[in-house]
């Protein structure tokens, strides 16, 4: 007999193999119904899968996240074969899931419309009435170039002749559509419902600019209806709170050809930027950081010593001077252990915290840069512990309070935390990793916080923690880092005397919280759609006049604000007052201070939140406390400064 277990912990016998169709048929009509794969013994399938031995079974729905995915996936192959079916000399190459949807590229003469991406969408639920059963099949390579090639397939001939070995491929048939996929798939067009298609772009072939373009059709699959209205929902504010658009009609910064990848920040942008960086240098101070520069240019030696150029030698911008090649800086770390290496260090010296504000810059291709987001041109605001192996976890928990610490500063409250050990290829010993990843681990635990496991995804030279914020759209955004690192030490030479009188190497932490400041500064103002808190406001406050007769009254207000440390402005144009506060509070400043006779007979500000409250009338110095207090505030809500 042969025995299934369900997740539940129950057991099921069956008298000879069995499928995982036949599984859930066996258990009920609905669950038969729902079915769209099935994992065995942790592996995800399709339900066609014949199980022939002593077997642990979960059968996957749409509710579950694997569910969701093979939906995808699925949806990826019912698009293709729209787009073939509307399109005949249309080519299909890869098509992937991404995090939340999935695309294709497609090798066609002409540009899709958006009136063709709404036929293809028609053309797809057309496939999907049809209930086209999903079949894998498994075949040869010879036999599948054969078949590509009378099919016109030149790019599948072309990915089948560069996968590595010789071991038969697996193939998905619905309908008259076919395509090389490794799956699993659901069982029938039919199963998928909740989809659309969201954008079209170009796409070199394999991502290099020599090559083809391609057409990239994007979309989304979603389990249900209900989940796809949400999501597309979600596009929209995200729409809304996209900070290249609120970059330009904020006036925060912009990008042009003549530095691809490299913003230009303006006056207000620049504000912004600053008070971030204030804020960062006030907090790493107060913990023991001392703030160090290196320069931007490095011989290219350095970065062959550290093991950067055989690692990152494409993402490196280089230059050559007096018969020597230079690579301006991707990162900070080799440099930050010359200043280390400067005299003589004893254990007493230990720990010692380095950090830099530090500007790189790497090459990202054309089609990857995003903004903000990703850049050619960033600073890091970066650190560099160096410490022995017993202030490992002490080092590590404290930096992790003052994550958490700076992230409710700034107004995010809920961190996911990840885990990555041991890669297969590494340096160091078993022992000196276990060690680590242990201490990491106590560090994590001494939170109180869930965290992640994600096995063999560490750095070849250590562990590290990896810190996710997650957005006010519920998007997850990747920050902060701390990275042990038992190798580059010792690579460039790094020592101190320890108590024994011998030497030793150092163990390095390389750590940050924000990450780029660019990528956070873009997290920023979508997170709070360009309405900055008063404290990074780049102007707190602006004073606007009814009449001239108040413009001296505002001159002289403004200049006392200013002289306290706000920045703050002055509209005194010609204009109706009621377009002045529409128009400042369009531009999202936090605070209104209308001004007519009255609050000059009296030396007040009528004050008004760019929400609409109306505070009335205060005093120079009560709206300085007001204020003060706002920004002492920072962006933590009642119940995260508790």
């Amino acid at each position: 007999m042969l025995q299934i277990t369900l997740p539940d912990g129950s057991k099921r016998e069956y008298e000879g193999s069995i499928t995982v169709a036949g599984i859930a048929e066996s258990i009920g009509p609905g669950l038969a119904k729902a079915a769209l794969a099935g994992r065995v013994n942790g592996a995800l399938v399709d339900t066609s899968f014949e199980v022939n031995e002593d077997s642990e079974v979960a059968l996957i729905t749409e509710r579950d996240t694997d569910g969701v995915e093979v939906l995808r996936h699925s949806c990826a192959h019912l698009m293709a074969q729209a787009v073939q079916r509307l399109f005949p000399k249309a080519q299909v190459t890869v098509g992937p899931v991404t995090e939340d949807g999935f695309f294709y590229d497609f090798a066609y003469e002409s540009t899709f419309t958006p009136e063709d991406l709404q036929a293809i969408e028609k053309a797809m639920g057309a496939i999907v009435k049809e209930n086209l059963v999903v079949e894998r099949s498994v075949m040869n390579r010879s036999d599948a170039i054969a078949m590509f090639n009378e099919m016109g397939e030149d790019y599948k001939v072309k990915i089948i002749e560069s996968i590595p070995g010789d071991e038969d491929l697996s193939f998905y048939k619905q309908g008259d559509f076919i395509d090389l996929c490794r799956g699993p798939h659901v069982p029938s067009t039919g199963k998928i419902k909740a989809f659309k298609l969201t954008s079209v772009a170009g796409a070199y072939w394999k991502g290099d600019s020599d090559n083809d373009v391609l057409q990239r059709v994007y979309g989304t699959a979603w389990g249900s209806k209900a989940d796809l209205k949400l999501y597309l929902q979600r596009l929209e504010e995200a729409e809304k709170r996209d900070h290249r658009k609120l970059g330009k009609h904020l006036d925060l910064f912009h990008f042009q050809e003549e530095a691809p990848g490299m913003p230009f920040w303006h006056p207000k942008g620049w504000a912004i930027y600053k008070a971030v960086q204030e804020y960062m240098q006030k907090v790493q101070d107060a913990n023991g950081y001392k703030e160090i520069n290196t320069p931007q240019l490095v011989d290219y030696t350095l970065w062959e010593k550290s093991g950067h150029a055989s690692k990152f030698a494409d993402e490196m911008f280089s230059v050559e001077s007096d018969n020597r090649m230079y690579a301006i800086k991707p990162m900070n770390c080799p440099c930050h252990i010359q200043v280390f290496n400067q005299g003589l260090k004893s254990y007493r010296d230990l720990p010692l915290r380095l950090a830099e504000f530090g500007s790189c810059h790497r090459y990202e291709p054309s089609g990857s840069m995003h903004g903000l987001m990703r850049v050619r041109s960033f600073v890091q605001d970066d650190g560099h512990i160096f410490c022995t192996d017993e202030q490992i976890q002490s080092e590590v928990a404290d930096f992790m309070d003052l994550l958490f610490s700076v992230y409710k500063d700034f107004g995010f409250d809920e961190v996911i935390l990840r885990l990555s050990t041991r890669p297969e290829k590494r340096v160091g010993a078993d022992e000196l990793w276990d060690a680590s990843e242990q201490a990491l681990k106590d560090a994590l635990n001494a939170t109180g916080k869930h965290w992640e496991l994600v096995p063999g995804e560490g750095a070849f030279y250590g562990p590290k923690i990896e810190c996710s914020l997650k957005d006010c759209m519920g998007r997850i955004q990747q920050c902060g880092t701390i990275q042990l690192d038992f190798s580059t030490t010792e690579r460039l030479g790094a020592s101190y005397v320890a108590e024994d009188g011998s030497r030793k190497v150092p163990v390095m932490l390389h750590r940050a919280i924000l990450g780029s400041f660019e990528r956070f500064l873009g997290i920023l103002i979508e997170h709070y759609a360009g309405a900055m808190p008063a404290w990074l406001a780049p102007e707190q406050a602006v004073i606007l006049n009814i009449t001239d007769k108040q413009g001296d009254y505002c001159r002289k207000t403004q200049e006392s604000l200013k002289n306290k440390g706000f920045r703050v402005s002055t509209d005194l144009r010609n204009e109706k007052i009621g377009f002045k506060i529409r128009e400042h509070t369009l531009q999202k400043i936090p605070y209104l201070l209308v001004v007519g006779d009255k609050e000059v007979e009296s030396g007040c500000v009528a004050v008004r939140k760019r929400g609409g409250e109306d505070l009335g009338a205060m005093t120079i110095d009560d709206f300085c406390t007001l204020l003060s207090q706002d920004v002492a505030q920072f962006s933590r809500t009642e119940e995260s400064s508790e």
